[in-house]
């Protein structure tokens, strides 16, 4: 007979696991359906995310960024080092740890709220009246080790992958994507990456400390355009001092290997051809669902044309009962938008009626400076012919930042011109992933840049930026 539970998640991704959590937290019956292999073929919880996205590439940032400081910049506080060097194989098994102790974590959790780990990939066979069907299989793949199971309720929680060009073969060796670009064992002494979007900069600051040159071909003629035209401005300009060098406007044409290396031919965005060549290549093009091969057919559903399943305010598809979140989904492929929406759906299922507000959904780039935003742009609320009024603060003027010597960036606040409501906050600054915290707040609430503005900050401290930025939207920042 069919094992039957109130609730299953397919894939233990943050959107996965976190919604497997609330759901059993509200009394469910709940099974999480998860295939994650790391490279010695142990099965893993945490999906892309915790073994080869967020944790670990942070944690990369984190040594690089350490021995940066200890090859340039200790000199500034009187500490003088010499011959600095990096162990490579170290830096990966410190990495490798954390996400060790992360995805057992999840494993820890998923006992404690007593969540079946059905270990295995998930499709979907059929409905019935006891709910959908889902066959979980294996390493047979249908063998002996598959199983059927029934869920009242199904959440999709499968992710993405990553985008992979025609032509440019990748073997996460010479052409890499985020997962191969996590674990080089050498640093490359050239290395060129195709993207200069969140993961494309990340990685290729991580390389760049560690000694590459490294060079970024973008295809768009803007560099961030996603972000306030301020950030990607100073972020250009700090990226430059730092020794990145990024092209846009590119348009990339054949790529080579030999036993050298990699050759890149492209065009330049003045149309000019031109031959990059480098140690290896990383492809960080976006991310793209992963809606294959779950036999949506089977319970009448289907994805778009792009790869998406459709879904309503509340992550409900066509199918009654069946849900989906995260990077399957309308909206940006961030984890903590998962997260959000795995909390959200398991709520529903259990009766309630929450909400998310997409737009005080914060973005990071963990680059140094880090760059992070909630809420519209400058052009964007142009575009839509809003009266707004802005204030901007560096972090040259502030006592801690001088202090741990990260003085540079700043944070714009833009607020309604009449009503004072904050629209928007852009922060590029060392910890602005923290700080932003503060600006998702007061938007949730609805706060006016006042708001900010006369709440007590403690100082020294980097928030204090927060402050006067608030504060230099209605032209009295109090030092500057």
């Amino acid at each position: 007979m069919s094992k039957e539970f109130d609730v299953v998640v397919i894939g233990a991704g943050p959107g996965g696991y976190i919604a497997a959590i609330r759901a059993a937290q509200l009394g469910k019956t709940v099974a999480c359906i998860e295939k994650w292999k790391n490279p010695a073929g142990t099965l893993k919880l945490g999906g892309t995310c915790l073994n080869v996205g967020c944790i670990p590439s942070k944690a990369l940032l984190a040594s690089s960024e350490e021995f940066e400081n200890a090859s340039h910049h200790l000199a500034d506080h009187g500490i003088s080092v010499e011959n600095v060097s990096v162990d490579i194989s170290k830096m990966m098994g410190r990495k490798d740890g954390i996400v060790d102790k992360m995805t057992k974590g999840i494993e820890f959790l998923f006992r404690k709220n007593k969540i079946t780990w059905l270990k295995g990939h998930g499709k979907f066979t059929g409905k019935t009246d006891a709910g959908v069907q889902i066959e979980v299989s294996g390493e047979g793949e249908g063998g002996a080790s598959s199983e059927v199971v029934t869920a009242k309720n199904v959440i999709i929680a499968t992710g993405s992958k990553a985008r992979h060009l025609p032509g440019i073969p990748v073997d996460n060796k010479l052409i890499a994507d985020n997962e191969g670009a996590l674990s080089f064992d050498t640093a490359p002494k050239k290395l060129a990456v195709i993207g200069a979007g969140v993961i494309g900069l990340e990685l290729g600051s991580v390389w760049r400390r560690l000694g590459a040159d490294v060079t970024v071909l973008e295809a768009l003629p803007e560099f961030l355009g996603a972000a306030d035209q301020a950030l990607s401005k100073e972020a250009a300009k700090q990226f430059k001092k730092q020794g990145l060098d990024i092209h846009v406007g590119v348009k990339v044409g054949e790529v080579k290997t030999s036993e050298n290396g990699v050759t890149i031919a492209y065009t330049d965005k003045d149309g000019n051809a031109q031959t990059l060549e480098a140690d290896r290549l990383v492809v960080s093009v976006g991310r793209v669902p992963n809606t294959d091969n779950l036999g949506l057919e089977a319970i009448g559903l289907k994805a778009n044309e792009r790869g998406f399943i459709d879904v309503d305010d509340h992550c409900a598809t066509a199918v009654p009962n069946v849900y989906a979140i995260g990077d399957v989904v309308r909206g940006p492929m961030l984890a903590h938008k998962a997260e959000d929406e795995g909390v959200l759906v398991a709520e529903v299922i259990d009766g309630q009626k929450p909400h998310i507000d997409y737009n005080c959904i914060p973005w990071v780039i963990y680059t140094e400076p880090e760059i992070a935003w909630v809420g519209k742009t400058e052009q964007q609320l142009k575009a839509e012919g809003r009266e707004i009024k802005t204030g901007q603060f560096p972090f040259m003027a502030n006592g801690r930042a001088l202090g741990i010597n990260k003085a540079d960036g700043f944070v714009k606040m833009i607020a309604d011109a009449k009503t004072d409501e904050l629209l928007g906050v852009h922060i590029i600054s060392a910890n602005a992933s923290d700080l932003i915290a503060e600006a998702v707040v007061a938007m949730e609430f609805k706060a006016a840049s006042e708001d900010i503005g006369r709440i007590c900050h403690p100082h020294p401290s980097l928030s204090e930026v927060m402050r006067e930025a608030a504060l230099a939207v209605d032209k009295r920042a109090l030092n500057m």
